[in-house]
């Protein structure tokens, strides 16, 4: 287990408070974040645990209240595409079928430690889905607030493993704004706001460096909605840059749907505001308008020195039949990566002899609606082929 004693949370201020605090943002309002970890060494991996707690030594909770379910340690597979040879991370292999169990088993693992017994979480299903499957794996109550328009499918697996649910009419915006002011009564466990979810998130990255022999990729393409992956990455790579294990940092290259872009948008300088009314996107787990870690996201793509696209609908739609005749099925919010990943190529920003990981952060399975209307009335649910 990684020593906790050194380690400290702080807000955006720079103010500073113990890790066992139970605040889940400072006091000027911001979002937490843990002090820097120490980067690990190969010999630290315990190599006979398949999940991401093979890290152990790089996480920041003590083992003897994890909560797993066998998440990580997903595929990673090479395949040519455009004449290139990409890495593709199929992060659908986690247990509920979503990255956001990296992050949600690390985070209930930490509430567990300071015995909470009921969490809420605003989600627009896959966060949703991962709270509620690991909460029930640690014996804790959980309540999921959820827009009234996210996919019926998330919202049934959460609803099996026994949260509560809620249904919130309006924007994604306004759905966290509900579960902000439930937040007095019951111990919010956001997967935006709260700091440890990133330390979980980051194992993707220990991953990528494992699989490719202890090295480094020169680019991570993602998609983003609040941005988790984005800073998770860099994270973890910061750590292991800091620690010698890897030269320098891997350019992070972000996706994010064209009217829900303020990550790629402030990365261009551009005033994501300017692009008026937010328009519905079939990548509904990328659409956030305000990310509570923009800043943070942001600097983690410059610090890369990394970019940022702005997609529109056609190109993701693209992208995930594109992805499927491949045989991936993905659902559309991870496919905002592929087609960034496209116009990065197109774009001439990944090199022909760079190595490149793609993350697929979700499955299409659950999100049949989406994927059928993609594809058109003939691959619809129920008809015959």
């Amino acid at each position: 287990m990684s020593t906790t004693a050194d380690l400290f949370l702080y807000d955006q201020s720079g103010h500073r408070y113990e890790i066992t605090d139970p605040r889940w943002r400072g006091a000027d309002g911001t979002p937490l974040a843990l002090s820097a970890m120490p980067g690990i060494a190969a010999e630290q991996i315990v190599t006979s645990e398949r999940s991401l707690w093979r890290y152990q030594a790089a996480i920041p909770v003590d083992p003897r209240y994890r909560v797993s379910l066998g998440e990580g340690c997903t595929p990673m597979i090479p395949l040519q595409w455009d004449g290139r040879r990409v890495h593709f991370k199929l992060e659908w292999f986690n247990p509920t079928s979503s990255f956001k169990d990296r992050g949600v088993s690390v985070m209930v693992s930490h509430l567990l430690s300071q015995g909470v017994e009921y969490v809420l979480e605003d989600s627009s299903g896959n966060g949703g889905s991962s709270v509620a499957a690991y909460s029930a794996a640690a014996g804790i109550r959980a309540k999921i607030i959820v827009p009234e328009l996210t996919s019926a499918a998330k919202i049934l697996q959460a609803r099996a493993y026994g949260a509560q649910i809620e249904l919130v009419g309006g924007t994604r915006e306004q759905v966290s704004q509900e579960a902000i002011r439930q937040s007095e009564h019951i111990r919010y466990a956001s997967h935006n706001w709260h700091p440890f979810f990133l330390q979980g998130t980051k194992t993707v990255a220990y991953e990528m460096w494992e699989d490719l022999g202890f090295r480094a990729p020169d680019n991570v393409v993602l998609v983003a909605g609040a941005g988790s992956n984005v800073l998770g990455c860099d994270i973890a790579f910061s750590e292991l840059l800091a620690a010698g294990r890897i030269p320098h940092l891997p350019r992070l290259l972000v996706g994010q749907p064209e009217h829900w872009s303020a990550i790629a948008d402030t990365v261009n300088g551009l005033d994501p505001d300017a692009r008026g009314p937010r328009v519905p996107t079939i990548a509904e787990g990328a659409s956030i308008a305000h990310p509570p870690r923009l800043s943070e996201a942001v600097a983690a793509i410059r610090r890369s020195g990394g970019a940022a696209v702005a997609v529109p609908e056609p190109a993701i739609r693209a992208a995930v039949r594109k992805l499927a005749s491949r045989g991936l099925y993905a659902e559309p919010t991870s496919c905002v990566a592929v087609a960034a990943l496209d116009h990065f190529l197109t774009e001439g920003i990944i090199g022909a002899a760079e190595t490149t990981v793609v993350v697929l952060t979700g499955a299409g399975v659950k999100s049949s609606e989406t994927m059928a209307d993609v594809f058109g009335p003939e691959y619809s649910l129920g008809s015959a082929g």
